[in-house]
């Protein structure tokens, strides 16, 4: 019998790459490891170094909580541990069973799995397949780190590894070819219909922050795309890739799940205006209500997260498809082409009825204007694209910008969570509360760890630190002192806080020494401001 490699080689190199913080160093020890690895052990190992089961491509999932955790280290305290040799693949496939288990009696079943596996292990590993269940490594290696790796074992520079990355969706099963076919296999990775790859991602353009802007907040998005630009309005909806082939169509959301099923109405209009045998377009999803007026995000997401009475559903959650993007046609990739090509064969073959609505201008004030007709229609904003920009799957640069006016909010900050990664060592998801006037109280209203530098992310972990009240894992309670105004996108519903709101993509935008606690805005201004939305937003019928 063919002998595998034991899971606990797997947890020495999660130990040797915790323990440096040199990025050549974590490549070196990965590589070495893969070059020891059976071809059919590479593409699991790398995922459960990545605390992951499964690819992101993949929609299952482990669906393990906490409270399950628990059960099962308490069963095992009361019997005799027998720890035998795991090998990898033994571990990984016994997560597929436990993500693939349903039905009657799944969560016994699930459990059983769960003690089948830390009964033969011992106490070192099971705390690596319990950070691994959560996806918390904390070995300091992301995916980026990942790829350097695949690009050295391969023979490959690494930007041929990133581009291989960006179109096969999975880093295990690029490790693995990286492994057994080098850079002859890497350089075959290509765009491929049903396989999506990652979207294109923007910039957020400076000189935005607040609703009150002037024309010369445009000065740096002209200057980056050579003093013209194209202008598109910027839809609060969600993201989606469609691949068309004759009359099969598969959607793909941001996450590159398939939402095919719960989209049937885009199905169909693709079938019927898209004039192209084979198509990779790339488009948002906006939810309307009365007058045609967008509808809240939180409210889109019942679309995406419903397969079953999906013809209530369309008749509650009406949708609009806005495309502004054709990366492959007809057994051709378009990724390399420049944008304002893609956008005239993107015109071609759908048609414009479809098309994100646009303009191509110089002019600041034309530019400002547009922007204010989004904002009067209740979209997030603009984007600004190079007319010469290609298609970067998954990268976020200057080709493109994001112009996204915000509402601000003054804040405190009740809690720090320590952070991960590159942010390890730093208290850097911070819990945001508003006051409520009554109680004199501070009610949660969302997390962020987006908007500050290094330096401040050092110098606020340490005044944080000064004003703890209490610990538990991962996070510090500390007192309401700090304060912070915040950005923030939308104003959503949330059963999760006490103040029954949420803020959508909070990001801090200034510390406010000048302020104390007692001066931070109140529930009663996120209730009017919550209220405001909707004189450019639709609310739903449900609502």
């Amino acid at each position: 019998m063919e002998k595998h490699t034991p899971f606990k080689e797997l947890v020495v190199l999660c130990q040797n790459l915790e323990s440096t913080p040199k990025k050549r160093e974590k490549t070196q020890f990965i590589q070495e490891f893969l070059h020891r690895l059976k071809a059919v052990e590479i593409s699991p190992s790398v995922l459960l170094i990545l605390g992951m089961v499964f690819p992101d491509t993949d929609a299952r999932a482990l669906n393990v909580s906490e409270s399950t955790i628990r059960k099962v280290v308490s069963r095992l305290q009361r019997k005799t541990r027998h720890p035998k040799p795991l090998n990898i693949l033994e571990v990984h496939n016994t997560f597929c069973e436990i993500a693939t288990t349903s039905g009657r009696g799944a969560r016994q079943k699930r459990e059983e799995l769960l003690e089948s596996l830390f009964l033969c292990v011992t106490r070192v590993e099971a705390e690596y397949l319990v950070r691994i269940i959560f996806g918390e490594m904390r070995l300091g290696v992301a995916k980026g780190v990942m790829i350097q790796a695949v690009a050295q074992v391969g023979g490959v520079s690494l930007k041929l590894a990133q581009r291989a990355s960006m179109f096969i969706g999975d880093i295990g099963e690029l490790a693995r070819i990286a492994v057994t076919r080098g850079k002859e296999g890497l350089s075959e990775i290509g765009l491929q219909l049903f396989q999506p790859i990652e979207p294109m991602l923007a910039e957020l353009a400076k000189g935005f922050d607040t609703l009150c802007t002037q024309p010369r907040a445009f000065e740096q998005v002209f200057a980056e795309h050579g003093g013209k630009t194209v202008l598109e309005y910027k839809y609060d909806g969600a993201r989606v890739q469609i691949h068309k082939q004759s009359d099969k169509v598969a959607i793909f959301s941001r996450q590159l799940s398939d939402v095919t099923e719960s989209l049937p109405e885009i199905v169909n209009l693709t079938k019927e205006m898209v004039k192209a045998d084979e198509a990779i377009l790339d488009g948002e999803v906006v939810a309307f209500g009365e007058g045609g007026k967008p509808l809240p995000f939180q409210d889109l997401m019942r679309r995406f997260s419903r397969v079953h009475h999906i013809d209530r559903v369309m008749k509650e959650v009406p949708i609009k498809l806005h495309l502004f993007d054709l990366m492959y046609l007809d057994g051709k990739s378009l990724i390399d082409a420049p944008y304002e090509q893609r956008w005239s064969l993107l015109a071609e073959t759908c048609g414009r009825a479809c098309l994100a609505d646009q303009i191509i201008t110089d002019n600041p004030s034309e530019a400002e204007s547009f922007l204010n007709q989004a904002m009067e229609l209740g979209h997030e904003g603009l984007m600004a694209k190079s007319l010469q920009s290609d298609y970067a799957p998954g990268a976020r640069g200057k080709k493109w910008f994001k112009i996204k006016p915000a509402e601000t909010l003054d804040v405190v900050i009740t809690a720090g969570e320590w952070g991960h990664g590159r942010r390890q060592g730093w208290l850097s998801n911070y819990h945001l509360a508003v006051r409520d006037s009554e109680s004199d109280q501070y009610w949660m209203i969302g997390k962020t760890f987006k908007g500050l530098t290094d330096g401040e992310f050092i110098e606020m972990t340490q005044q944080l630190q000064t004003l703890k009240i209490s610990e538990d894992p991962g996070t510090v309670y500390v007192k309401p002192k700090i304060v912070v105004e915040v950005a923030y996108n939308e104003i959503q519903k949330s059963p999760h806080y006490k103040s029954g709101f949420a803020l959508r993509f909070a990001r801090i935008t200034n510390i406010r020494h000048d302020m104390n606690p007692q001066q931070v805005d109140t529930i009663g201004r996120l209730q009017q401001l919550y209220a405001k939305q909707f004189e450019r937003k639709a609310k739903a019928k449900w609502s």
